[in-house]
């Protein structure tokens, strides 16, 4: 089994030994964040397919409620946590995601993609981050889709986070995307490393198909 020095270990790993291996204390909280100094999750714009709908309160985005079905595509498992500048978890804050399916198409009226909907996914929820600031949910990985004659965007999925003092809109996108380098949106992070993500091995306790992601969440007070 690897070991590591915390001055090894960069922000977005020091988030993620704690949201797998569920470790409070793998380190003075203080001294990790002295030694990877945080920075503000980039903003992204918060596109035109807004769910109309209320967001479901429901963590698995992979059924919908009264629908024996299962969406379809490759299982995820998203985690994170969201704390403020200073590294300190922002409690009981307010996360939705939204997402199109497995076909790169939203359910939403304005989407005129043609690819096909799927009518076990609705593509959207509301969670809310625990004492910690950690939150999690499973859903599929979406599609990249066109949005123009020579455009496509690459796979995401969005995410508008209501913290006591602060609001972000901001896009989460997966490592190895060949559109990444060519979306406007993405590349206007600067930062765009601390938006991509990778599909990491599930832990034991994830069906063994899926696929692990870490998405933490940085805002300026929390």
């Amino acid at each position: 089994m690897a070991t590591y020095s915390i001055v090894d270990l960069s922000r977005r790993e020091i988030f993620r030994m704690s949201a797998i291996l569920g470790l409070t204390s793998v380190v003075s909280t203080k001294f990790a964040f002295a030694q990877a100094a945080l920075q503000r999750t980039p903003g992204q714009i918060r596109g035109p397919f807004y769910p109309l709908k209320p967001f479901d309160q429901n963590a698995d985005l992979t059924k919908v409620p009264g629908r024996p079905g299962r969406a379809e595509g490759q299982i995820l498992n998203v985690t994170g946590q969201v704390v403020n500048l200073k590294g300190e978890p922002v409690r009981n804050s307010k996360v939705e995601v939204w997402q199109a399916n497995a076909h790169g198409r939203y359910k939403h009226r304005s989407d005129t993609n043609p690819a096909p909907l799927d009518p076990n996914f609705e593509g959207s929820a509301v969670l809310t981050t625990d004492t910690e600031g950690r939150y999690r949910f499973k859903t599929i990985k979406p599609a990249a889709y066109p949005v123009g004659p020579n455009t496509v965007r690459p796979a995401h999925i969005h995410f508008e986070v209501y913290g006591k003092q602060d609001r972000l809109v901001t896009q989460m996108y997966f490592e190895g995307d060949p559109y990444n380098s060519t979306d406007r949106v993405l590349q206007s992070a600067g930062r765009t490393e601390l938006l991509i993500t990778k599909l990491l091995p599930p832990p034991p306790e994830f069906e063994p198909e899926s696929k692990l992601v870490v998405f933490d969440i940085v805002l300026y007070a929390g």
